[in-house]
This record gives structure tokens, sequence and C-alpha cells, in this order.
């Protein structure tokens, strides 16, 4: 490892305290060092608040040591003025002369025009040190700019038979059927903490009435998408409690929300769903979705080739008879024990 892969991978360390915080901005990292010492960092914590570059230089006691530092920055620093200044200026006015930076931001208000202005005021800048673990920290942001959609996650548990769920006569004693452990649950938690949308089907919240909140985990709630294409879910269900902002696709337009919280959004269901779902949600500037339930909606994703990550939870149980689970025809990029769950961990590459 050379010494700017030394730093950049500090970079990378920092910015993900941001996990989960930073939406709609990505999250980034930023170390100056002088003879090989780190003299200041940080790391963007939230939207609207100071970026790493910034915070960074602003932790350095003495200014004077800027002018012969090097800043390494895990993202291109913008160029723009938005509900900050550009940390492009910032850099250049603090008196930094080296820059090394991890990977381009493709974000088009900014991509390559940071760089340019570095250099063209004077600044040797160096671009793409451990560029793919760069873009892998901020996967779900470069989803969003390249692919004008989310970054989608597909997430379930099965039993060792293989089913999601039992067959069951629809009373709430019966619902739901826990496959999982508390631990896995608790990750599951963690993961809608770190993601910013969870998306299941009207079954799913008639069977099970979740709350799709983050109980067991510290952070912010996602938003909640429900499919429900007749308006089947009522006010007492969890999901449309207020307590969360809910999006709810329907063919039907006639029914107003009564909620502040929740909004009714019309699509075409004899269309694409999927896309015209993933549409909306790119206009909500949503940068990542769970698709957490049922099978039809998850295999729907599957089928459509509409996924990047998937993360399949196998508990220590049988059912013998159920609803079976979805059906994914690749190998595990990853698989992990937690307790006597497995968790087999797919990427679409």
């Amino acid at each position: 490892m050379n010494i700017h892969e030394k730093y950049i991978k500090r970079c990378i360390q920092l910015a993900k305290n941001g996990m989960g915080t930073t939406y709609p901005n990505p999250m980034v990292g930023s170390v100056i060092v002088r003879d090989d010492t780190i003299i200041g960092e940080g790391w963007h914590r939230k939207a609207g608040e100071p970026h790493a570059e910034v915070l960074a230089i602003n932790s350095v006691r003495d200014k004077s040591l800027l002018k012969d530092a090097t800043i390494y920055v895990s993202l291109e620093p913008c160029s723009h003025y938005g509900k900050t200044p550009p940390c492009s200026n910032l850099i250049v006015n603090s008196g930094i002369k080296k820059v090394v930076i991890g990977s381009i931001d493709t974000n088009s208000l900014v991509s390559g025009k940071g760089v340019a202005y570095l250099k063209n005021s004077g600044c040797k800048t160096t671009v793409g040190v451990l560029e793919s673990e760069c873009y892998l920290l901020n996967k779900r942001f470069f989803t969003f700019h390249e692919k004008k959609r989310p970054f989608i996650i597909l997430k379930w548990a099965e039993t060792l038979d293989g089913f999601i769920d039992k067959i069951r006569d629809g009373n709430s004693e019966n619902s739901p059927n826990w496959i999982s452990n508390s631990y896995s649950q608790q990750l599951a938690h963690k993961m809608r903490v770190e993601e910013q949308a969870i998306l299941v089907g009207t079954n799913t919240v008639l069977n099970d009435n979740p709350s799709l909140t983050a109980r067991k985990w510290v952070g912010e709630n996602p938003l909640r998408v429900i499919l429900d294409r007749d308006l089947k879910i009522f006010d007492h269900f969890n999901v449309v409690d207020g307590t969360v902002k809910t999006i709810i696709f329907s063919e039907n337009n006639s029914v107003k929300a009564n909620k502040e919280n929740i909004i009714i959004k019309k699509i075409d269901f004899s269309k694409n769903v999927l896309n015209q779902i993933c549409d909306v949600l790119y206009g909500y500037e949503i940068q990542s979705v769970i698709i957490e339930g049922g099978t039809y909606m998850i295999q729907s994703f599957i089928n459509e080739n509409l996924w990047d990550e998937a993360y399949v939870f196998k508990g220590n149980t049988a059912f013998k008879t159920g609803l079976k689970a979805p059906k994914l025809n690749k190998v595990p990029f990853e698989i992990k024990k937690i307790s006597d769950d497995t968790l087999s961990i797919y990427k679409n590459q």
C-alpha cells in the first residue's frame, strides 16, 4: 500500500460514519497530511451541514501548515453553490497545493468540474486512488445519478426447506411467523436505518401488519412504500398510522389520504409497474430502497433483473408447507453466520 492509498483508506473509514445520514448527498471523508502526519480530518454528516473538506480544513489549528500539506478526499470536491459553498474554492483559498481524490463525482453538477478548477488554480491533483473502493462506498449515490433510479436491495428470510411464510387464514394471532433469530432481525433494522425507503406489497401488510420501522436500531425510519392496487389497506394498519412518511401506489386516485404523511400515487398497472415505482422514487430523490415482501413482489424484481444486491437470511427452522421463497439463481458473493442463521449476500454484477 502506497502513501496515497493509506490516506484514502482513512478517508473511506471516516466517510462511513455518515452511513444513512447524508442523503441525498454522498458519504465523503477527508484528511489533511503534512510530513506523513494527519493534521486534520473530517467527514460529511448531513445534507446542509459542512462537507468533509470544510471540516478537515477547519480542524487544522495552525493554518500556516496548509501550504505544505496534502488534502485527501474520497470523492471529487464540489465546484458549485448548493446549500454550502464549493469545496474546491475553499481548498484553493486555504493555500493547499496538493490534492488526492479517490473517485470522480458522476453527478452532472460536479462530474470533473471540481478537478478542473483545482488544476486550473495551480493545485497538483491526483485522481483515482482506490477508485473502486471509493465507488463502492457511494454505490447508492452513483446508481441514482447514473441509472436514474434508486439502488435496489432485495431482502427476505426463508426456512431450511425454502418457505418464506406459512399458509395462513388471515387471523392476526397467526401472524407474523418469525423465521430468523433476534440477531438477524436487529441487522435487518440496521439496514432500514441505512437505506432511504422500504417497499412491500398489499398481502404483506394484510397478513403481517408490519410497522416497517427501525425499532431495533438507532436512526431515522425509512420512507414506507406500499403497492396497493385496490387500496385495501385501511387506517388501522401500522403502515398508514401517519408517524412515518408513506407512499402508496394504487390505480385508484379517487381516494385522498386523510393524514399529512400519507401520499397516494396513481400508476398504470397495465404497464411496467416496477419502472413506474422507480421513476416516482427517483423524483422524490430516493437513492436506495429495500424490497422486503412478499414473494411475488421480490420475484418480480428478480425476473426484471431490476436489483443490485440481495440479502437472504436462512433460519434454523422448517415449515414443511407454506409460501415458497423467491428464487435467485446466482452464487452468493458472501456468506455469513449469524448465530444459528445463515446470511447469503448476492450482488447483481
